[in-house]
């Protein structure tokens, strides 16, 4: 057989194996749901008489979980079935035939009230894994779920199950979700990142939840920042205080998470629908300036992470005035409305249109040079030409608009951007109206990458085991990255320092250098040749361990291992700004 057909021998026997794993983790999780079922019922039997066969019984089933849960890739459930296996070993030194003594009593209520917690755990393991399954089925068949605009979430909660449960479960429902375990940590993570909806457990230790109240309603930035409080009181005055003092819900565990889910999506659309009355021009519908102020400095930090280019068009309708003088404020108004649709709907989704006040308007198109803008404009000026912007009680209604584009370059402010697009707008009317042109700093483009590569981030997997950076690169190859790999901290060190890396996957144990030693490494670097890429770091310790440091050295996301693979694509993702499985916005 020839070299091809061999490996096409390897490509269908590999598939072969990818179907009968996912078959069989489907299986998997099936009968889980039958065992855990099976273990509560043994649970309630051994409570009340403690027959020699029912606790085999259930040490008989934990200690199936615990060979089969890692064949199947589901190393959590593996890990709580080794510590079941753990509580229940006592049981193989009975005889199934011998009543058990008073003596065993305490063993027994022992690893009864022990099983409970770690079932709870199980359960929680269980939904998830459904849950991801169907993702990945979805995924499969093409399916695209539209979650619209990712919304950012912050859950405080010392519980580590339930924290990480809850963290899972929001993240599969389409929302970008960070974790605290305490009131230290959550602040960090308050003045780094802007979060649309905050969790709160008020019984934590070292410090209440209650001391977190203080901090997010003295803080202008952070006390309209909706927040749910979660608590194990079902106390009156608990309620009241937590309302008085600027909670917007209160819900007691337990609690279904289906209750919890629609109590974040409620406020969360409110806000949202809050937000868009106050950024949105009420005539037009399309953004205000206030938006424009928040918004664009947002794009550009993101243009400075991952270089590439941004253009802004600013559009005056060509005799407005004598539009509202000659034919009145109700036409004018029509006129206004009509323009910004055809802006809205001829634009691509990623360009951002805003009404600046009277007839003025702004485009700010990302991933878009001054030559491509004027092009894109210039199609919308030929539309507006050919058809009337708008028609009333049978009357139709015609503009011509002038427009002034420019680039933004590195070192120019706001202000210098909109005034260049301003001016040479003015110029495009001094030379008779009805034009776009560009204005003459942005004349002179820089280079873009080449067409292969360009618009595409740059990830660097770091890990010194093998099989896992495998995983690692296959799992996240479909999005479309330029994927690097590298086996030790020294060997990353040297990549990271060339600086054109926009993410970097950092296992913390490897040879020749830990994750940490590396980051301090970059650290100490003088800050004009520091490499700048955000950091996601997988380690098999736990996540509060030396938490605080690791964000000081950059830390953006910590995963502890084993990971599932669908919360790693939607961490790469979130941290790249991929709204969609597809690379940078180019032009």
């Amino acid at each position: 057989m020839n070299q091809s057909g061999s490996r096409w021998q390897g490509d269908k026997a590999q598939g072969k194996d990818e179907r009968l794993l996912k078959q069989g983790r489907k299986l998997f999780i099936k009968e889980l749901g039958n065992q855990i079922k099976q273990m509560d019922e043994l649970l309630v039997l051994i409570a009340s008489s403690s027959p020699v066969q029912d606790l085999q019984d259930m040490y008989r089933i934990v200690h199936m979980l615990k060979g089969s849960a890692p064949m199947f890739q589901f190393a959590r459930v593996g890990k709580i079935a080794e510590e079941l296996v753990r509580i229940w070993e006592w049981t193989q030194a009975l005889q199934p035939s011998v009543s058990l003594s008073e003596d065993f009593a305490p063993l027994v209520n022992e690893s009864v009230n022990q099983t409970s917690l770690y079932l709870r755990h199980l359960r929680m393991e269980h939904d998830v894994s459904v849950i991801e399954l169907e993702v990945d089925d979805q995924k499969e068949q093409g399916i695209v779920l539209n979650l619209g605009t990712r919304r950012r979430l912050l859950i405080i909660d010392d519980d580590d199950v339930l924290r990480s449960y809850l963290v899972r479960r929001l993240e599969l429902d389409g929302y970008t979700v960070d974790e605290a375990n305490n009131v230290s940590s959550a602040q960090l993570l308050l003045r780094e990142h802007v979060y649309d909806l905050v969790t709160l457990d008020l019984m934590m230790y070292p410090q209440s939840g209650y001391e977190l109240f203080d901090f997010l309603k003295d803080d202008p930035t952070l006390k309209w920042v909706p927040l749910i409080v979660l608590s194990g009181r079902d106390d009156l005055s608990d309620k009241v205080r937590c309302f008085h003092l600027g909670a917007d819900d209160y819900v007691t565990k337990p609690f279904q998470y289906e209750e919890l889910a629609a109590r974040i999506y409620g406020i969360v659309k409110r806000t949202k629908n809050f937000e868009e009355m106050a950024f949105r021009d009420p005539l037009t519908a399309v953004f205000n300036r206030r938006y424009f102020d928040h918004q664009i400095q947002l794009e550009l930090e993101r243009v400075q992470r991952y270089p590439s280019s941004i253009s802004l068009a600013f559009i005056d309708i060509d005799g407005f005035k004598k539009i509202n003088d000659v034919y009145g404020h109700h036409i004018g108004d029509l006129v206004l409305q009509g323009l910004s649709h055809l802006l809205q709907t001829r634009m691509r989704s990623t360009d951002l249109v805003f009404r600046f006040g009277g007839e003025e308007f702004v485009v700010v198109m990302p991933g878009t040079d001054a030559d491509g803008a004027a092009e894109s404009v210039q199609s919308l000026l030929e539309i507006a030409r050919s058809q009337p912007i708008v028609s009333d009680e049978g009357k139709n209604y015609w503009i011509t608009f002038s427009a002034g584009i420019s680039a933004w370059n590195a070192g120019l402010t706001i202000d210098e951007w909109i005034l260049r697009a301003d001016k040479t707008m003015y110029r495009a009317k001094q030379e008779g109206k009805d034009r776009v042109l560009v204005s003459e700093e942005s004349c002179q483009s820089p280079a873009l990458p080449d067409a292969d590569t360009r618009g595409r981030y740059k990830l660097l997997v770091v890990d010194d085991d093998k099989i896992l950076r495998a995983i690692v690169m296959s799992g996240l190859n479909h999005l479309n990255l330029l994927i690097e790999e590298a086996q030790d901290g020294e060997e990353a060190y040297h990549r990271l320092m060339e600086g054109d890396i926009d993410l970097c996957i950092l296992d913390g144990i490897m040879p020749r250098m830990s994750g940490m030693e590396l980051l301090e490494r970059i650290k100490a670097e003088p800050p004009q040749t520091r490499p700048m890429c955000k950091v996601m770091m997988l380690s098999g310790r736990r996540k509060d361990e030396n938490m605080e440091r690791l964000q000081e050295l950059g830390v953006s996301e910590y995963m502890t291992k084993p990971f599932s693979m669908v919360e790693l694509e939607m961490n790469v993702k979130r941290l790249l700004g991929m709204e969609q499985p597809s690379a940078k916005v180019t032009s």
